[in-house]
């Protein structure tokens, strides 16, 4: 059901809209579809299950084929209709191009682009290994970019269209034995806001969700799961958290910091002194000394 507060927020996100003919065009007898990339589990699933509840055709991404069948099923159940899969590495510069074509293949365009496909790494920087770092920027920042590019490429000429880029609340601070993967949500919600403001008015919703801890054994997989700050902030379910982003896109938000805590860290975490923060910081995160692989979320 649409609200009266999600038609106001349309109208003001299409305020500046001039769609092209020749791109409206090109879209018609095709349907609408959202993609969600790393959609095969965690927060991308929950976000998945969560569109088709809204009566979205999801396309869910991922490389494994195994977790693509489960998440396949999950989704179907939750919405109304068959879910796709495609399995693919979103690092290839072709990930566009290959997304593309499957939903051409079922008479579907872009019109809803989730970039949830990320990994983790914590551990001592300098105990990391190149290789670990390199696959890390690629699939968290590269791969990120080159999607939200191609698709708002698309999205702009017909003045339709939606993107979410999942970062984290580690956004809004340095972290300490997880340096690479802040640094890399960091610059995920940077450059979300920055979008966001470029294409402001033009019938584009771009945002970018920042939750806290969630509850979908990401952290145990990148070996961050002694962290005090699993235990020293609240851990959300998927879920909710899914349910906060598709409602904060639907409502235009720019940002969305899900649960009551969240918005209260994200704000402090602004107006306090970078040299309280860090070391703050490092000691809430500060794992064990094991060798440490990065996961996907």
């Amino acid at each position: 059901m649409i609200t009266t507060f999600e038609h106001l927020a349309d109208a003001w996100v299409r305020r500046r809209a001039a769609p092209e003919p020749e791109a409206l065009r090109a879209i018609q007898g095709l349907e609408p579809a959202a993609v969600v990339t790393g959609g095969s589990r965690g927060i991308g699933r929950a976000i998945a299950e969560e569109l088709a509840r809204h009566g979205h055709r999801v396309l869910i991404v991922a490389r494994r084929p195994g977790d693509l069948e489960t998440a396949r099923q999950a989704v179907e159940r939750a919405g109304t209709g068959p879910a796709l899969i495609l399995s693919l590495d979103v690092t290839e510069p072709t990930a566009g191009a290959c997304i593309e074509e499957a939903l051409a293949s079922e008479r579907l365009y872009l019109d809803t682009l989730v970039n949830s496909a990320g990994i983790g790494l914590s551990g001592r920087f300098t105990g990391q290994t190149t290789a670990d770092l390199d696959r890390l920027v690629a699939l968290d920042v590269t791969a990120l970019t080159r999607l939200t590019h191609h698709a708002l490429k698309s999205m702009l000429p017909r003045a339709r269209g939606n993107i979410l880029n999942v970062a984290s609340l580690g956004a809004y601070m340095p972290g300490p034995y997880q340096a690479a993967y802040y640094a890399s949500k960091s610059y995920v919600l940077s450059l979300t806001e920055a979008l966001a403001e470029e294409t402001a008015g033009r019938g584009v919703r771009i945002a970018v969700l920042a939750p806290g801890p969630v509850a979908t054994g990401f952290h145990r997989d990148m070996g961050a799961d002694t962290a005090i700050y699993l235990r020293a902030l609240p851990v959300m379910s998927p879920e909710r958290v899914a349910r906060s982003a598709v409602r904060g896109l639907r409502l235009a938000r720019r940002v969305i910091v899900p649960g009551l805590a969240g918005p209260f860290i994200a704000y402090a975490l602004r107006v306090l002194p970078r040299p309280v923060i860090r070391p703050l910081v490092g000691g809430l995160l500060q794992p064990d000394d094991r060798p440490q692989t990065p996961r996907a979320r």
